[in-house]
């Protein structure tokens, strides 16, 4: 399949350039991907698509303020760097801004000198291997010394930096959020769970695949970036009850659906406790094992995140919720409105 059948115009002042005052406020358009109807409703009001016995999956990653700013330590050339994933003790995976200035041996200089990073290792589309030096817990000083790293189309400086963190977030090591996971309140989970509906958690780590193009024409020749799961055994115990009471599993997030959809592929369809990292790429065609229905933000064109919710839906029914809320005027992508895909 051709990479273009996933472009669409989307006027530059839909683009959510910072969040809503009220996470839940948001608009959201609900997808029947049997009967192709489309319904507009509010964030907010999202308990009246649910059932009880319908099992909501939660990614509980926590994004690090993993945006540094320093220089080179013989040269004082400024360099940006983001910190993807920790590898082994204090050596990570980065993406480093100018690349060309960072050959190995190069070392980095945060914040006079309470962090360094020298290059150990080089990798493609300016990744490389750095390893750490810092006084302290480095947690504590990427909260002083770190930005959330926000993606290349948000312009506007973010004030609270909890607002680019879900209300649940509690397992360190995300490079960028889960979104759709934003426009959840503590209370309106409250009110998921009072009408019967379970929640579980799951954790994918969002790593370099978020911040790489898909630069090929044909959809798949693309190799998607490695990340970091896990999922606990007594998720994998309410996963398992779930598809036995023949209800719905109701992944909130791309993240959270290929977590799922990578476990069921290794387990031939089961759930089960289990670690490890997924390269999955789900595009059309392709037959969920483990996910009924999704909650997703609206992504960008032509991205690997498109073409999973078409997968779900029919490109087809997809494209056309689109055009859609184009027309409607919906905000996209990680500060914009929600979609809710659901038979």
């Amino acid at each position: 399949m051709e990479i273009e059948a996933f472009n669409f115009d989307l006027p530059e002042e839909l683009i959510a350039q910072s969040p809503l005052k009220e996470r839940a406020s948001s608009r959201l358009l609900v997808v029947n991907p049997q009967t192709e109807a489309i319904t507009h409703d509010k964030f907010e009001n999202i308990t009246r698509y649910f059932k009880k016995g319908d099992c909501l999956v939660l990614n509980d990653t926590r994004v690090l303020p993993a945006r540094l700013y320093g220089t080179k330590q013989d040269t004082g050339a400024k360099i940006e760097l983001l910190l993807l994933h920790q590898q082994e003790g204090d050596s990570w995976e980065v993406l480093v801004k100018p690349a060309k200035k960072v050959p190995i041996g190069t070392t980095i200089i945060f914040g006079d000198g309470m962090l360094t990073a020298t290059c150990t290792e080089l990798k493609e589309h300016g990744g490389r291997i750095v390893r750490l030096e810092y006084t302290g817990i480095l947690y504590e000083n990427l909260e002083k010394l770190g930005e959330m790293p926000l993606p290349p189309y948000i312009k506007e400086q973010l004030l609270e930096k909890d607002r680019y963190q879900t209300v649940y977030a509690t397992e360190e090591g995300s490079a960028a959020a889960p979104t759709a996971g934003l426009h959840f309140t503590k209370e309106l989970l409250d009110e998921i769970k009072a009408i019967g509906v379970t929640i579980v958690y799951i954790t994918l780590h969002v790593g370099l695949g978020t911040f790489r193009p898909v630069n090929v024409d044909n959809v798949n020749e693309h190799k998607m970036h490695a990340e970091f799961y896990q999922m606990s055994n007594d998720t994998a115990e309410v996963l398992t009850k779930t598809k036995e009471n023949n209800s719905r599993i109701i992944a909130v997030g791309t993240t959270s659906a290929r977590t799922l959809e990578t476990i069921a592929k290794i387990h031939d369809g089961s759930f089960v406790e289990a670690s490890g990292w997924t390269d999955i790429f789900i595009y059309p065609p392709y037959d969920f094992l483990a996910v009924d229905g999704l909650i997703t933000n609206f992504h960008l064109p032509k991205s690997t995140l498109i073409m999973l919710v078409s997968a779900l839906a029919t490109k087809e029914i997809i494209m056309n919720a689109y055009k859609e809320a184009i027309h409607q005027r919906y905000r996209f992508f990680s500060f914009g409105d929600a979609m809710l895909i659901l038979p």
